[in-house]
């Protein structure tokens, strides 16, 4: 130890360091406009709307530790994700990790400040309503304007899809729908008094294929809700994988398809963040969420919903015990632990090329991440792990599912 070095402790990395020269994280500058700014960068004084004004010059060179704090937990997160896709390769993964392209961007944020002209200003994207939304939805963020993206040889839609790219083996593409049509509704409005906004899809396809090829990189589109028609087929032809959740992968007398049937060009899943879980289809958390939002009637609908769920359960075992893994009588809803084992090796079987089990059925959680059109009527998002996540792989019970899905996904 050098004589009058100290240890930073922080998370930058920089170990040991010479006295007098503290850690950038140890030194949180002082919020600004604290309580004027919840909103973001609307709810700043006119001054500071302009990202090139003259006040804005003025606090960044009175503020410079400020400005470079942020800067350097941008250059902190960057390296993170690098050493953590090199960490993936090099631990034998294929793609590593699969980075998450948003459909949008808020209102408030620093995009919407420092280029305003790039953005669909005083819209929100949503969508209608559909199974997943009975209501419809209105998700608070706005998106690229087409016709900014084509005056401007869609500069930001390229910069976006680079820097998704650049510490990753693949992107999804959240609601990959809005690269053809947007479902956009007022500020302040219904999400059913919206209307559909059409996208220069055929060049966005184009770009993102021609990015993917230079990253060497996967693209998987989140082809689900109100489809347009022609959409899927165009993704093929673009190599773009669609998403196979287990629960919409039916026939046309509401039977699940067998695994066999499963789309090779795609990414098979037992469900996705917006979905019940395995666990919670089974039990029928999924209805009781329904029932406590007042989506549909308990006291007119109770017994119907349960009547219809038991068919599904039997549905979906039949589909489970056909494929080979499971067997055996339909275990009882309160008892969902081999549905989870033979759902996770179903979806291992099927030969879409990739195969994705979220975390939830991997432990087998009751509760589903997000409920699509809730904001406070559901914890989304809130949820944490009852465990460690090594302390929850070592398990006996998730092992042994997890290595029957990696069988099968072998075989």
């Amino acid at each position: 130890m050098r004589s009058g070095a100290r240890r930073c402790g922080g998370l930058c990395g920089e170990g040991w360091r010479r006295p007098r020269t503290p850690c950038p994280l140890r030194r949180t500058p002082r919020p600004f406009l604290r309580g004027n700014g919840r909103a973001g960068w609307r709810d700043w004084p006119a001054d500071y709307h302009d990202p090139h004004g003259a006040a804005v010059t003025r606090f960044s060179a009175e503020h410079a530790d400020a400005v470079g704090f942020y800067l350097f937990l941008q250059w902190l997160a960057k390296r993170s994700l690098d050493e953590a896709q090199r960490a993936a390769i090099d631990s034998g993964m294929a793609l590593g990790l699969i980075a998450d392209l948003a459909v949008g961007m808020d209102s408030g944020g620093s995009h919407a400040w420092s280029r305003p002209d790039d953005l669909l200003t005083g819209l929100s994207i949503g969508a209608p309503p559909d199974l997943l939304g009975p209501d419809g939805q209105s998700w608070g963020i706005t998106g690229f304007s087409p016709l900014a993206l084509q005056r401007t040889g869609f500069e930001p839609f390229i910069a976006t899809l680079r820097a998704a790219l650049d510490h990753a083996g693949g992107i999804r593409i959240d609601h990959a729908l809005g690269l053809r049509r947007l479902w956009v509704v007022p500020e302040g409005a219904s999400p059913t008094e919206g209307a559909y906004l059409a996208m220069p899809v055929d060049d966005l396809f184009r770009l993102i294929a021609l990015e993917s090829h230079r990253a060497r990189a996967v693209v998987i589109g989140e082809d689900l809700g109100t489809v347009p028609e022609g959409f899927r087929p165009a993704m093929d032809a673009m190599a773009m994988l669609g998403m196979r959740v287990l629960w919409f992968e039916r026939n046309a007398e509401g039977g699940f398809l067998p695994a066999k049937d499963y789309a090779t060009d795609a990414a098979a899943m037992t469900g996705t963040h917006d979905l019940a879980t395995v666990a919670g289809w089974w039990r029928g958390r999924d209805i009781e969420w329904q029932w406590q939002l007042g989506r549909t009637s308990r006291a007119a609908n109770e017994a119907a919903d349960q009547a219809a769920r038991a068919d599904e359960r039997t549905s979906l075992w039949a589909a489970l015990v056909a494929a080979g893994v499971a067997e055996g009588r339909q275990p009882a809803p309160d008892d969902p632990g081999r549905v989870i084992d033979a759902a996770l090796a179903f979806i291992g079987r099927t030969p879409s090329v990739l195969a994705i089990v979220p975390m939830e059925d991997v432990i087998g959680a009751v509760e589903q991440p997000n409920l699509p059109g809730t904001i406070d009527e559901h914890p989304n998002w809130r949820r944490r792990m009852p465990a460690a996540t090594g302390t929850l792989l070592a398990r006996p019970d998730i092992a042994a599912r997890l290595a029957a899905f990696d069988t099968e996904r072998r075989s």
